[in-house]
């Protein structure tokens, strides 16, 4: 029964929680919800823009670049070892790296941004 009671006694305060720091979203004075949206968004999607720029796209250009050097040692020593280079994994990394440091310059106009 102590067991019950506690997961009770648990869902309670986290459900009090929930309802303490939950805020309520209102439109405008007119009703108007889409509105709302659209203004929130155009609020911040300058912040989003930002964070993307300087945040998502560098540490995707980093992951891509130690997979590219790496997959480009890998083929090296199974060249060394076979005798036959594969370019097929490495160019695909080289062509995903390429396209992701040139997408901050193109991205945003796709977009709409």
């Amino acid at each position: 029964m102590t067991k019950y009671k506690k997961g009770i006694m648990m869902l309670t305060c986290v459900l009090m929680l929930y309802m303490v720091l939950s805020t309520t979203a209102f439109a405008d004075g007119t009703g108007d919800v889409a509105g709302a949206i659209e203004g929130t968004w155009r609020e911040a999607s300058g912040q989003i823009k930002t964070v993307v720029n300087k945040v998502v796209f560098p540490a995707i250009d980093l992951i891509l670049a130690v997979f590219f050097f790496a997959k480009l040692g890998m083929a090296y020593f199974d060249y060394r070892k076979h005798g036959q280079f594969e370019w097929s994994a490495p160019a695909i990394l080289f062509a995903c790296l390429v396209f992701t440091l040139t997408a901050p310059l193109y991205i945003w106009t796709i977009l709409g941004m």
